[in-house]
């Protein structure tokens, strides 16, 4: 199936109308999630028929009010990925499968390592065997993330770029990246991975330093309070607007050129985090950025530049970031304003 991209009235901006889901069953795992309840939303306006699978781990940044006003259309299920009975109690009847379950942290997994472990591995290999058995013709989209790859050898880093973790979570999710790839080969399973960058943008947990960086500065600002940064924050990100990661992922449950492919859905631009903050300061709310060294252990995982290139996605699904930093955060900060207290309870 081919996406239908048109002009948009910005100069250099491509406009996606993504196609329908009419009738599609879709299973969203950590649906009550950042990314997974973004995803509910799109992909009811498209048609699909939606279930979501979540246990509010408080590890995952699930947040019920992130599907307060669909609640009604869709269908929610308190379950946990560890819990194999659940899955195959919902995975039957499904057409797409979008695996947001997670342990998200960096710091978290080098402290719970074994939780770690469960959560992004075997609870992977739970929903893997579900679809084996009981639904194999089920597509089945994982999120990876761009820290699988550690320091970088090169820049900008490819999906042929080695991969040497420098943290638990990383090397959890790189490994259940593999498994996802094994089964899909093996068991002639539809599978893709995407892995994203830091991603920010409305419903995410804005609350735990130890989640992503972008969203946990975004909810410093709207609390009026300073951003603290590691070091001298010279050290680039990539960023995506959370819009542009639930296109992307979407698109690939969409296309079959894409089975059994790794790709990166990541930003065109790259930001010192010191940049990132000040930007934050500029468009959500005026705050102090403030220097301090790094804690002990934080050095030890930190990565240096992430430098990723998206050429990959845009080749072979003709998907396009289309939301700039500016443009992302001002809609963040919209969003927020209207619900702050809902995040910080």
């Amino acid at each position: 199936m081919k996406t239908d991209l048109r002009q948009g009235k910005s100069k250099g901006r491509v406009e996606y109308k993504l196609n329908s889901l009419k009738g599609k069953k879709i299973l969203i795992t950590g649906g009550l999630g950042f990314i997974g309840s973004n995803l509910a939303h799109k992909c009811l306006r498209l048609g699909a028929k939606i279930t979501i699978f979540d246990n509010l781990n408080l590890n995952s940044g699930g947040n019920i009010y992130n599907i307060h006003d669909i609640k009604n259309s869709i269908k929610i299920v308190k379950g946990n990925i560890l819990n194999y009975q659940e899955i195959i109690a919902n995975i039957s009847d499904k057409d797409i499968i979008f695996n947001c379950a997670a342990s998200s942290s960096h710091p978290f997994s080098m402290r719970k390592p074994l939780l770690d472990l469960d959560v992004n591995n075997r609870g992977v290999i739970n929903l893997l065997e579900a679809v084996r058995r009981f639904n194999p013709e089920i597509r089945f989209i994982q999120l990876g993330t761009t820290t699988q790859l550690g320091k970088l050898l090169y820049k900008p880093a490819d999906e042929l770029h080695p991969e040497f973790t420098t943290d638990i979570y990383s090397a959890n999710k790189s490994a259940a990246e593999k498994y996802v790839l094994i089964y899909g080969k093996t068991y002639s399973i539809p599978v893709v991975v995407i892995r994203l960058p830091n991603v920010f943008g409305p419903r995410a947990c804005i609350n735990n330093s130890e989640v992503t960086f972008v969203n946990y500065f975004i909810g410093l600002v709207l609390q009026k309070k300073d951003i603290t940064i590691f070091g001298d924050g010279k050290q680039l990100r990539n960023l995506i607007y959370v819009d542009d990661c639930i296109k992307a992922l979407i698109m690939a449950a969409q296309n079959k050129k894409v089975n059994d492919e790794v790709l990166f859905a990541t930003g065109d631009e790259h930001y010192s985090v010191a940049k990132i903050a000040q930007m934050i300061s500029k468009y959500v709310g005026s705050c102090k950025v403030k220097f301090i060294r790094w804690p002990r252990g934080r050095k030890a995982i930190e990565v240096g530049d992430a430098v990723i290139s998206n050429e990959k996605i845009k080749r072979i699904l003709g998907w396009y970031p289309q939301v700039s930093l500016e443009e992302g955060l001002i809609k963040t900060r919209k969003y927020y304003q209207k619900c702050l207290k809902y995040y910080f309870k």
